[in-house]
């Protein structure tokens, strides 16, 4: 935009928080989830807004929304691209747009009034969104790259490519309006405009499958360029695209050539006129710079001797460099980045340096962490820093690398010597706890070291602490496991030579996860990549992006797709997910049904209920068949549980023939499970693992008679066989907290939710993790599969902390209705709860004394909340020290005072006596 609209748009946003007529404000405008993103390609965006307000109940009752094609028009409130008029609704979050019809590089500017039940607002504050390049052909250009490798590289099993740097002046003959950069950069790239790096993402664009999709990204850059001349400077690292293993496996591992680009840049001039920069063969390009390799399992090598001062910026001698190539095009189509880049979210220090022998020092970040360290050194020409990562140390002192398996994760800077320097790599990143310093300098120095925290660029939109100690540490400990975790993808592991998107490992992980982070974006990508993983017969994998091809046919990893799907919809008010996916879930459970499934049940399972605690400390698996759970009995009881998830989808898009398909096969396949798998006379489920009786009582497969029964069986094997303590492993954990809580052993959940010896996750602490380990035993285990950092074990722990034990629960999508129903278990006397919802802030902060229970509680507006208080009668009950007569009773039930709130404050307090 030129200065004379920036300065007005500035202005507008610099206007007080719209202090407004019923004291009612507007906050938090968002399209497609995102604050003001540019280059998007839904041709519906949708937008969202929230409201806040000191006074109580407030209920959006209307709304009008105004889309401008120009900040003044939109002052004016003139909606020349669409004005939605005063509508008639409630509805605050995902309003589809409905205006003319958006065409590629279209600017839109927009903002929101509302009418409530207590006024009408003023206008919110302006947003804007701009399209990006909705068809292939808006993309003008070629693709260029640099399709060999040389002397210095490695092609074999360990690859080994150095980075490729491309550059290109052009003239700008005139002032310059504005500037819009489009980017595909495969695998990672860095973007410079006249020496200047543009944005502050980094490992950008994520990753996908090259051969079905591929992402760019959208910069506005009209500040960074300039009347006259100008230089574009591009680096290309490998990432996913030049894969981390070559000549290696080709039946498992997809590889997909050599880094390679395509950009646009489109200039507005003051005078109207339009000019685009394209990629083509006028640009220049070399291999020979400091990067000399850079690969995420072995780490980046940095050779600061070969840096190339000025090489972004106009008037650099490139004659030496080579002409780029043009190079065939990605496999897939160009899509718009709509999910968050990563980026460096937190530094932090050193908490030791200690020399471990002559030249070689062990640094202790005190914690462990996925990203990578960024140093300053000061030596002679030639001298070499080597990094090396790991998540432990032996006994001895030295780095814990066997569970690294073949990963090198060694990153390597060679000075260029005189004055201090400092330096970070590009395009990899490590999960470390413990560096090994080798060939420093002198003696390095804590203060010449930072730890780079790297994940994607998403709020964290939770904070949760108790007067349990084990359970503050065991979240803190999920809460560093995770975003370690986010890389563009969802993946398993930050440190060995894996790192994949398995889907089994987020099939209620996500759940809970996004209590503590706003991963909607992060989500609804991942399901593209599943769908783009899919078969044209229907299979699903068990990694999406399927770099590693693993098309196993068990129903428990693939089933993930629908799961998330429904988790988008009850976290996010998300239905999207649901309507664009509908018909590859449907293509996806025909097949399995046609393929695996016999007298009613699905056959075909494949890794049981994985990672269950052995009878060994020293066992990966357990060996044990009394601990094993039947494949069929998980595999038919998943199914079923999907079947009825997809009859939910399919009423949801009015699919009634469908629905009811769903529902009968859902009732055979109860009927032929329970023919097969109970046992009558111990009212037990198969093995009577814990696991086996879990998972129908779950999903609704007992018959109602037997359900006491049956869950005696799992209190029994739980607390007897087991000591109390866990025996599930990752599918079983999924409903196990929730399980105990839903029929009435709370006890029992917090009992397995504080342990401190062997398995819990109270174990992992003792022994002093920092994240969450792969196996209940990954202290003791053999290194082949023991990450100190995976999450697949929390199951629906974190859902239990945020739903149980806070009472903060989705009643309807996207906590438009809340149910507040916090469970007081012996020996905790205090939760400390909030989340940032699609409506605003709920918090839950209650704590237990001897003579009294007080909750202080906060609905967002435009929602209400039914809250449980703990109480014989509404009577025992005051707010704020005063009576409820304005408060809505609903009732009594199971001890609990029912309440119907709308939004605001309130503070309850109940004394003691009056509890059950």
């Amino acid at each position: 935009m030129n200065m004379k609209i920036y300065i007005v748009f500035i202005a507008m946003l610099m206007i007080p928080f719209n202090l407004v007529k019923g004291q009612v404000n507007l906050q938090n405008p968002r399209c497609e989830m995102l604050v003001n993103p540019l280059g998007i390609d839904a041709v519906e965006p949708r937008l969202s807004w929230e409201m806040a307000s000191a006074e109580r109940d407030i209920q959006q009752n209307a709304y009008r929304v105004i889309v401008s094609s120009t900040i003044e028009k939109l002052a004016l409130d003139q909606g020349d691209v669409w004005d939605s008029g005063k509508t008639a609704s409630d509805q605050s979050n995902n309003v589809v747009y409905k205006g003319a019809a958006l065409k590629s590089r279209k600017a839109c500017f927009w903002k929101v009034k509302v009418w409530t039940n207590k006024g009408e607002t003023e206008w919110s504050k302006p947003a804007y969104w701009t399209m990006g390049l909705l068809n292939y052909a808006d993309w003008k250009g070629r693709w260029i790259g640099l399709d060999k490798s040389f002397a210095w590289d490695n092609e074999k099993q360990f690859s080994r490519l150095s980075a490729r740097y491309f550059r290109k002046e052009f003239e700008a003959p005139k002032a310059i309006k504005k500037a819009t950069a489009y980017l595909i950069g495969l695998g990672l790239y860095e973007f410079y405009i006249n020496g200047k790096k543009i944005g502050d993402q980094v490992l950008a664009p994520v990753p996908t499958d090259y051969q079905k999709g591929f992402k760019y990204n959208t910069f506005d850059v009209t500040q960074h360029l300039k009347e006259g001349k100008n230089a574009i400077g591009t680096i290309l690292g490998n990432g996913r695209f030049y894969t981390m293993r070559q000549d290696y496996k080709p039946y498992k591992i997809k590889t997909f050539g050599y880094p390679k680009m395509l950009l646009n840049l489109d200039i507005e001039y003051t005078d109207g006129t339009k000019q685009t920069i394209i990629t083509d063969d006028s640009w220049k390009v070399t291999a020979e710079g400091p990067i000399l390799a850079n690969n995420e399992y072995d780490g980046e090598e940095y050779d600061a001797r070969k840096e190339m001062p000025g090489w972004n910026n106009p008037g650099f001698h490139d004659q030496t460099w080579l002409k780029a190539q043009y190079v065939q095009e990605a496999g897939g189509m160009p899509e718009a980045q709509m999910n968050e880049n990563m980026k460096v979210m937190e530094t932090i220090k050193p908490v030791s340096l200690k020399q471990l022998k002559p030249g070689v020092f062990i640094m202790d970040m005190g914690q462990n962490m996925a990203g990578w360290i960024k140093f300053r050194v000061k030596g002679q020409r030639g001298q070499k820093v080597t990094l090396r990562f790991a998540e432990s140390l032996q006994a001895d002192g030295t780095l814990f690398d066997a569970n690294l398996r073949d990963a090198i994760v060694t990153d390597a800077y060679t000075l260029k010597g005189g004055a201090t320097e400092s330096w970070e790599p590009s395009f990899v990143y490590h999960g470390f706890r413990y560096v090994e310093i080798k060939g420093y300098p002198g003696t390095p120095v804590m203060e010449n070291f930072l730890g780079q925290v790297v994940y994607d660029d998403i709020k964290t939109t939770g904070e949760f602490n108790t007067s349990n100690e084990t359970i503050n540490q065991i979240y803190k400990n999920a809460y560093w496991g995770i975003r370690g975790n986010y890389k563009g993808m969802p993946v398993d592991c930050p440190q060995r030579n894996e790192r994949q998107p398995w889907l089994g490992d987020r099939t209620t992980g996500a759940y809970g996860e996004s209590f503590m982070f706003d991963n909607g974006r992060l989500y609804a990508k991942w399901l593209d990549d599943i769908q783009q993983a899919q078969r044209a017969d229907g299979s699903i994998p068990d990694v999406a992006p399927s770099f590693w091809r693993y098309y196993s046919d068990n129903v428990t990893w693939p089933g993930t797709y629908l799961f998330i799907a429904d988790m988008l919809y009850t976290q996010f008010a998300d239905q999207q997910p649901i309507r664009k996916h509908y018909g590859s879930m449907k293509k996806w459970m025909e097949y399995m049904q046609v393929r695996y499934t016999t007298d009613g049940l699905v056959t075909k399972d494949k890794y049981g209920d994985w990672c269950v605690p052995p009878e060994s400390k020293e066992l990966i698996h357990s060996k044990d068949p009394a601990r094993q759970t039947d494949g069929v009995l998980i595999a038919s009881a998943t199914y079923y549980k999907l079947l009825l998830m997809m009859e939910n989808f399919a009423t949801m898009l009015h699919q009634q023939e469908d629905a009811q398909n769903f529902r009968a096969l859902a009732d055979q396949m109860k009927a032929s499970f329970n023919a097969k798998f109970f046992n009558q006379e111990t009212s037990s489920y198969s093995n009577n693992t814990v696991t086996a009786n879990l998972l129908p009582l779950s999903h609704g497969m007992v018959a109602e008679q037997n359900v006491e029964a049956v869950f005696k069986n799992i209190v029994d094997k739980t607390l007897i066989d087991n000591k109390g303590h866990i025996s599930t492993g990752v599918i079983g954990t999924q409903y196990l907290m929730r399980g105990f809580s839903d029929y009435g052993r709370p006890d029992i959940s917090y009992q397995l939710a504080t342990n401190r010896d062997y398995p819990s996750w109270g174990y992992m602490v003792e022994h002093g993790a920092t994240t969450i380990w792969e196996l209940w035993n990954g202290n003791t285990a053999s290194p082949k599969m023991n990450s100190q950092n995976h999450v697949m074990l929390l199951g629906d722990l974190l859902v239990w902390y945020y739903e149980n034990l806070a009472g903060i629960k989705s009643a309807a999508p996207g906590f438009k209705q809340i149910v507040m129903k916090p469970e007081i278990i012996k020996g905790l006397n205090h939760v400390n709860a909030s989340y940032q919802s699609t409506y605003g802030l709920i918090k839950s902060n209650w704590t237990k004394t001897e003579e009294r229970f007080i909750w202080h509680i906060s609905i967002p507006a435009n929602t209400t909340a039914i809250v449980h208080l703990p109480a014989e009668s509404r009577k025992a009950i005051t707010e704020k020290g005063s009576a409820l007569k304005d408060l809505k009773f609903v009732g009594m039930e199971n001890n609990r005072a029912l309440f119907e709130l709308g939004s605001g404050d309130y503070t309850f307090t109940v004394e003691n006596k009056f509890i059950k």
